[in-house]
């Protein structure tokens, strides 16, 4: 028989153990460690290195050492299930936040101990439960009234209830059949999935829920929530059917689009606001990652612009600002957003367009703001624009690194000549 020392069990267990494990002193420094908290330290840490839990931890829980410095009892549980949020590089190769359960013990007056989960899916699970729970809790609370129907796999209304008639104006009888995304006309905002990606969606996470405004069989149009359930397939059926709820919320009154566009838009000029923007990257960022579809990011600089504003004045500029952005606006598309996103400068965000469409689209821009003509005291004033695109397969689905390619290449137009549309090729030659 092979004897096995105490020491040596323990530091079996220690690499067995499917948690990270780490011992350190009241300082942080870690004198042992397992794989699994090697695992977790590594990329938190990056330069710093994992000699010290507190230094590790430094950019994403700083809080830690605070806890323990806090802790006045000789021996005890410091924390238990204590959250790290970790966003290591968001969006990259379609990967989500990070989350972390930190448990510490004090075991004595220079020694910790500290536990490491992965509880990331976890707490993607409690936010769509919270997130029903609000939505059914609310479900006879505000609205008009709910209607229920059955569709296919492929779309299609097999079954509607007589509240949806009451709803929509379409008797059932009238769209079984045919396909839900056909009946119901639906103004989509530029975060809105399509009918065939909010099925997907369902599949993979069980439901999804969406809301924006749709109109009724007479043209009304009204605000409507939108729940899509996926359903467990029965007898010899290989694929399953989907139960959708369709809620008629009466919350999109004048006021409350009044302030709605006060925290959405552009004070000036009317564009959207740059915490819009960037909220609507978020959300596309996520479908990016759902779905895979095509994103483009547009930004464009108004040429010399300062020379206006200096020679013409302030009101004229602002003038100048508000057609360049009507120029703009006409020539989106249905899920485009333009931004005003800092003085002269906008960014055009195209969901479900590749390369070669938003460059197209930039060029027609271009020549759009090229076409401006403002009558100033002084003479005809017009103004150009320098242009640059770029997508988020490019950026590898990093938010931050796509505005930054769109921003290098800006920069390349306007050191090109100005009044240009930068070209890919250009800057690999």
């Amino acid at each position: 028989m092979t004897y096995t020392s105490g020491e040596e069990e323990l530091l079996e267990f220690l690499y067995a153990c499917p948690i990270g494990l780490i011992e350190c002193n009241a300082a942080g420094e870690i004198g042992l460690m397992n794989p699994h908290a090697m695992q977790h330290l590594l990329p938190l840490a990056g330069p710093r290195g994992v000699s010290n839990l507190f230094s590790a931890c430094e950019d994403h829980a700083p809080e830690l050492k605070s806890l323990v410095e806090a802790f006045a009892l000789p021996t005890g549980r410091i924390c238990d299930g204590h959250r790290i949020f970790v966003d290591l590089a968001p969006g990259r190769n379609g990967a989500k936040q990070k989350v972390l359960a930190c448990t510490l013990v004090k075991l004595g007056s220079d020694r910790l101990m500290a536990t490491l989960t992965d509880i990331s899916h976890q707490v993607v699970q409690e936010n769509r439960l919270r997130q029903a729970d609000t939505w059914f809790a609310t479900l006879l609370d505000g609205v008009n009234g709910y209607a229920a129907l059955t569709i296919t796999p492929d779309g299609q209304i097999a079954a509607a209830d007589t509240c949806f008639a009451r709803q929509t104006g379409y008797k059932p009888a009238d769209v079984t059949g045919h396909n839900l995304a056909d009946v119901l006309s639906t103004d989509l905002p530029g975060g809105d999935l399509r009918l065939d990606e909010q099925l997907a969606i369902a599949v993979r996470e069980g439901w999804h829920l969406q809301e924006g405004w749709q109109q009724r069989a007479d043209g009304e149009r009204y605000w409507c929530q939108r729940l899509v359930v996926a359903r467990s397939a029965r007898d010899n059926a290989t694929l399953p059917r989907f139960s959708v709820v369709l809620r008629d919320v009466p919350r999109r009154d004048a006021a409350t689009e009044d302030v709605r566009r006060l925290l959405t838009c552009d004070h000036l000029t009317g564009a959207a606001n740059r915490r819009h923007f960037s909220q609507a990257m978020a959300r596309e960022q996520q479908s990016w990652r759902e779905l895979r579809q095509s994103l483009s990011l547009v930004v464009l600089d108004l040429d010399h612009f300062k020379a206006v504003n200096d020679t013409h004045g302030h009101p004229v500029g602002d003038t100048l600002l508000c057609r360049v952005t009507e120029a703009c606006i006409a020539l989106l598309p249905p899920r485009g957003i333009f931004a005003r996103l800092g003085g002269e400068e906008f960014g055009v965000l195209l969901p479900r367009y590749d390369r070669d469409q938003a460059m197209e689209l930039a060029e027609r821009l271009r020549e759009a703001i090229a076409d401006v003509v403002i009558e100033a005291q002084s003479g005809t004033l017009r103004v150009t624009a320098s242009l640059a695109c770029a997508t988020l397969d490019e950026a590898e689905g990093s938010v931050e690194g796509l505005i930054a390619l769109a921003d290098k290449r800006l920069y390349s137009a306007k050191h090109a000549g100005r009044n240009r549309v930068f070209v890919v090729e250009t800057e690999a030659a």
